[in-house]
């Protein structure tokens, strides 16, 4: 089970933090498995933002780089997308997938809206 945290509203320029904790049966492929970050807007296909593939290996997408930064918390089962100069096309829902190589267990994912 995954659980995300941290949306909410910004003005453009400012930070969020999003957090996905994972839990059950998860936890015991918890640092192979890809997990990360994907978002989606109304009427688009979810796309991916940062995810880990494997234990450390990043991949960003290109509208992110440099203004986000995919972390873990092994210890904690915890995936943190620390999100900087936010502008209003980041506004979408945040989604916390896992799976061995792409996501197939979501999070219920969490509202990021970035005001101008």
């Amino acid at each position: 089970r995954l659980v995300e945290s941290g949306g909410g509203l910004v003005q453009a320029g400012g930070s969020l933090r999003l957090s996905c904790k994972a839990s059950g049966s998860i936890l015991s492929v918890f640092n192979s498995y890809t997990i990360g970050w994907y978002r989606q807007a109304t009427g688009k296909e979810r796309e991916l933002v940062a995810i880990f593939s494997g234990m450390s290996r990043t991949i960003y997408a290109d509208s992110v780089k440099g203004r986000f930064t995919i972390s873990r918390d092994n210890t904690r089962r915890t995936v943190y997308l620390q999100m900087n100069n936010l502008k209003p096309e980041d506004t979408d829902i945040y989604y916390c997938g896992f799976g061995p190589s792409g996501p197939e267990d979501w999070g219920q994912g969490t509202q990021i809206t970035v005001s101008s």
